[in-house]
This record gives C-alpha cells, sequence and structure tokens, in this order.
C-alpha cells in the first residue's frame, strides 16, 4: 500500500471514531499535514442529529481563516446522515459506501463479497468494541432493497410498521455467524481476547468469526488517492445527494444560488 498524492496537501478530517485507531495510523503514514477531528460514534442511530452535525463541522471549517484543500468525511452514508451537506469554500470528499462496513472491508468488492447474500447480518470491530455502547452494527444503517433507508421507512410507515417491513426485506440467518472485522494494522492479540470475551457475552447464543479487514479506502482517502469510482469529490456550493445503488451510492448536484444554502441549514 504505497499510493500517496505527491502534491503536499493540507487537509482536515472530520471521521466517526469508530476508525480513530485507523484513522492514526494512517496519519502517522502521511506526508500530509491534516488536521482531524473525531465525532462520537453511535449517531447514524439519529441520521437527522448526525447531518446536523456534520454540517456544523463543515460550516465551522469553511469560516477559519485557515483554508483546507478539502474535508474530508469518513463516513459512508449512514443512515442517509450524508445527504444534504454543502461546503460553501472547501470541497468535500466523501467515500462511496453506505456504511462503515464497506470502508473497513477496503471495497465495495469486498462488501459484496461478505454482505451481499445478507445485507443485515451484525457485524463488529476494534472501533465498535472501544468506542460503541453496542457491540454489533445492525440494520439501521443498511440500505433497503429498493433503495430506501431504515431511517426513511420510519418516517413513511412509523416505527412498529417499519420495523416488520425491513425484517421481512432482511431477515436475520441465524445459521450465519456476526462478523468482527479485523484489520491488521490495528489487531493485537490483546485486542482480540477483549473482542472474543465482549463477543461471546453479549451475543449470546449466537456465534461469530473473524473476517479480515482492509485499511486501504481509509489509507487512500487521507493519503490524496480519489478515484472517482470509490470517493465523491464535492465542489463548493453542490448538495451531496443519496443514490443507494452499491456502485456510485453517492452524488451532488450544484446549487444554482448562494442564498439557495440557507434553506438547508
Amino acid at each position: 500500500m504505497n499510493e500517496i498524492n505527491e502534491k503536499r496537501l493540507k487537509l482536515k478530517l472530520i471521521a466517526c471514531n469508530v476508525f480513530q485507531r485507523e484513522a492514526c495510523w494512517c496519519l502517522s503514514h502521511t506526508p500530509h499535514l491534516v488536521d482531524p477531528v473525531f465525532v462520537e460514534l453511535g449517531m447514524h442511530v439519529n441520521p437527522s442529529y448526525l447531518r446536523e452535525r456534520l454540517q456544523a463541522l463543515i460550516d465551522a471549517e469553511n469560516e477559519q481563516d485557515i483554508r483546507h484543500d478539502a474535508i474530508l468525511l469518513l463516513y459512508g452514508l449512514c443512515g442517509n446522515a450524508g445527504v444534504g451537506l454543502v461546503s460553501r469554500r472547501t470541497p468535500l470528499v466523501i467515500p462511496r459506501a453506505h456504511d462503515c462496513a464497506t470502508v473497513l472491508l477496503g471495497s465495495v468488492a469486498r462488501y459484496e463479497e461478505v454482505f451481499g447474500a445478507n445485507p443485515s447480518r451484525p457485524f463488529s470491530s476494534l472501533g465498535y468494541l472501544e468506542r460503541g455502547m453496542e457491540t454489533y452494527r445492525t440494520e439501521g444503517g443498511f440500505f433497503g432493497t429498493m433503495g430506501d433507508t431504515y431511517e426513511t421507512y420510519v418516517e413513511r410507515y412509523g416505527e412498529d410498521n417499519a420495523k416488520f417491513i425491513w425484517q421481512t426485506l432482511h431477515p436475520v440467518r441465524e445459521d450465519e455467524p456476526a462478523l468482527f472485522i479485523d484489520l491488521p494494522e490495528t489487531s493485537t492479540p490483546e485486542a482480540m481476547e477483549r473482542a472474543r470475551v465482549r463477543l461471546e457475552a453479549d451475543g449470546a447464543a449466537r456465534e461469530w468469526k473473524k473476517e479480515p479487514g482492509n485499511i486501504r479506502m481509509i489509507y487512500q482517502l487521507i493519503n490524496g488517492v480519489w478515484p472517482e469510482e470509490e470517493y465523491l469529490q464535492v465542489p463548493p456550493f453542490h448538495v451531496t445527494q443519496g443514490v443507494y445503488d452499491l456502485k456510485q451510492v453517492i452524488a451532488a448536484s450544484a446549487i444554482p444560488s448562494a442564498s439557495e444554502v440557507c434553506t438547508l441549514e
């Protein structure tokens, strides 16, 4: 893994702290000047609040005298929290990912390989064990077969009906073990032992297995390597939009006038 943008960049990183160990490893291996801020894990359960938090951090960055070449968002769509974001001055760069599973596995291809037959399969990682209140990441952040998130079903049909619809479309297969996505750069015997103890305690009868992760999407994001097929680059005064497929995932469109940005705040 040696891809690095040759131009020395000044970057702002806004990241979920589920990636804190991995992001810090990448920060220690980049020639670029990166100013990071980590947001607490768990806000994906309230996407509207997470969106407001991310927009506030983007706005704060645009008001600083210090100028960055780009604002990196180490997030996926996260239940539509990544939809409707705007930057007035500094371009945004966002991985094309529905949630952190894609990022932790390192590519959409690996996500399809691991989760394609069961997108509601529970998973965990070292970041979830250290930072999260729940051991497993499940349903709310995943997208529906018709392009709807769980949050969308709640808004349309109410909580009880949304649960029924989601469980019908995304039945949990008890014959498949939950996954612990393990990245070599942050894995240690001590960490794996803590993972085993907590996963077995919190998972009750559910079995779990270790799934190899890959740090490449985080590494590329922080090192300024942003191929169009894997990262969306959002120019100033463009707003992010959900696409809800497995490839493009997220898009952006221009806002006709600066005054319209105010209506999104």
